[in-house]
């Protein structure tokens, strides 16, 4: 009998377990697929090029989590993207930003002198809402109404970081609680400076600039920091699996078992308690408690069963909104894009920093992605739909063979279902979208040696995301916080005694962060003295 069954071996799953057996518990990771990593993960799609196949930057991972894991130690390694952000234009050089503030304000100025004034405070205004914000993500989110003592110390942190803003805190709260389009309206008066900025509201997210609430997936996306630079990405050497590994590997070292196909069919629940697991193979595996990586859908109605949910549970359980605007496109290249404006008419040029960071195309202007996401709602896919495209071999050799580049593609607006249905849908609408990059970089799609596209159903069944949404669930406003994801159920706990939850439908939500692993394994400890 072990001590914890971990079902999941995606980023926060193996994070959990790493400090479970950190602690002592007798700690077993059951991976259904035969890769780690769940959406972080790295795959050799075809010969010689090693592909982060759904998740593909890091830049949220908790700094405790890669401290106190020595993942360092264990080979992860970032590499910082800067530049991080190009939008490029058919009739100009386009917009280039990253950490240089005097890049920057040349590169906006171009569009608006008032612009590239007012950009150093807007990004003062969002590195000071983020520090208040931050002191609660590394903690479970409070019980309300009746918060426990160690509680009320990040609350306070966060209270008073918020007060540090002074007269700025309501302008900070009109862009936390509201929708991203009328504050960036407010701050800039330039295309395509909002439109490139306002990608960090949406990204993920079944919303437009427009959507209340994409003011908070704003800050969710700038609260990281490599190197110690606020909202600065990186890709990670080798790919995004080798992270997960980085984990696994001090996991391993603290004494857990990980098991890959080894998928869960259910969960034994006798008494009102979780008792163990059964395999698809039929095995049955004991433990004192279980904890599931997977979504909270996929945890409650497919592995554990409605029949032993309290009826309220259940019916809270079937509000929660899995929407996914999300289709990812990986792609093989014989050639890294030649933008024109930026790099020249060269053929085959080396890696510039217009190929570093994220390369924004399709919809790069505030109207174009509200239309875009009407056009999902009403079913179809959009002519023009958001893309963000990214190279990392541009800055890691390690995954494409000499000469060669890997990159992909994600796309919004594409609803789970469309008019037709996918079926001969997903290639019309990868051509769709390699037109628009040919639009900035001509010849881009004659340089393609191989794709893959995945639509939100095949994100669903490949990584388990119910829906295709990479959040495991919406992160609308009112499924933050102490109301992720329900009401009364946000400490990792569950209506089944010894179940519990590590997965991004938990506080404080998606991304690959570590952040959830790491706050429920605090709490399971608790529990399990």
């Amino acid at each position: 009998m072990r001590d914890v069954i971990v079902i999941g071996g995606g980023h926060n799953g193996l994070t959990a377990a790493a400090y479970l057996a950190r602690a002592g518990l007798r700690t077993l990771v059951l991976e259904r697929r035969p890769v780690l990593g769940g959406a972080c993960v790295t795959e050799e799609l075809w010969p010689g090029f090693r592909v982060s196949r759904a998740a593909y930057v890091a830049g949220l991972l908790r700094p405790a989590v890669i401290r106190e894991l020595g993942l360092r130690a264990h080979g992860l390694r970032l590499l910082e993207r800067n530049p991080s952000s190009y939008t490029p234009l058919p009739d100009g050089p386009g917009l280039l930003l990253g950490r240089d503030p005097a890049a920057n304000a040349a590169e906006i100025r171009t569009f608006s002198a008032r612009d590239a004034e007012r950009y150093p405070a807007y990004q003062a205004l969002l590195d000071r809402a983020a520090r208040a914000l931050e002191p609660m993500l590394d903690v479970p989110p409070p019980d309300l109404p009746w918060p426990r003592l160690r509680d009320l110390r990040p609350l306070l942190r966060s209270a008073l970081g918020a007060l540090r803003l002074g007269r700025e805190l309501p302008r900070a709260l009109a862009l936390l609680l509201g929708p991203a389009r009328p504050a960036l309206e407010t701050w800039f008066e330039s295309e395509p400076l909002r439109g490139t900025l306002a990608t960090d509201a949406v990204i993920g997210a079944w919303a437009s600039p427009s959507t209340p609430g994409t003011g908070y997936v704003l800050f969710h996306h700038v609260m990281g920091d490599t190197g110690g630079a606020r909202g600065v990405w990186a890709y990670v050497r080798g790919g995004m699996g080798a992270l997960s590994e980085a984990i696994a590997a001090a996991a391993r070292a603290a004494g857990a078992e990980i098991r890959r196909d080894a998928p869960v069919a259910r969960v034994v629940v006798e008494d009102g308690r979780a008792r163990g697991v059964v395999l698809e193979d039929g095995s049955t595996l004991t433990a004192r408690a279980v904890v599931s990586n997977a979504d909270p859908r996929c945890t409650f109605e497919d592995l554990v069963g409605t029949e032993h949910l309290p009826t309220d549970f259940a019916r809270e359980l079937a509000t929660l909104d899995f929407k996914s605007p999300s289709l990812k496109i990986n792609f093989a290249l014989d050639r890294l894009p030649v933008f024109p404006g930026r790099s020249g008419s060269g053929h085959a040029p080396a890696a510039g920093p217009e190929h570093r960071g994220t390369i924004h195309l399709g919809a790069v202007d505030l109207d174009s992605i509200d239309a875009a996401f009407e056009t999902a709602r009403a079913g179809r896919l959009p002519e023009r739909p958001l893309v963000e495209l990214t190279l990392p071999s541009s800055l890691d050799d390690s995954v494409a063979p000499p000469g060669k580049h890997v990159g992909s593609m994600f796309v919004q607006y594409a609803p789970y279902e469309i008019d037709g249905g996918w079926d001969g849908a997903r290639d019309a609408f990868a051509d769709r979208v390699f037109a628009l990059v040919d639009e900035v970089a001509p010849g881009f799609s004659q340089s393609v040696l191989e794709r893959e596209v995945l639509a939100p159903p095949d994100l669903e069944r490949i990584f388990g995301l119910t829906g295709g949404n990479i959040f495991h669930g919406a992160m609308s406003l009112d499924r933050l916080l102490f109301m992720r994801p329900l009401p009364g159920w946000a400490q990792y706990r569950t209506p089944i005694s010894g179940l519990y939850l590590c997965g991004a439908g938990t506080h404080p939500g998606g991304g690959v962060m570590g952040a959830c692993g790491r706050n429920a394994a605090g709490e399971i400890l608790r529990d399990l003295g």
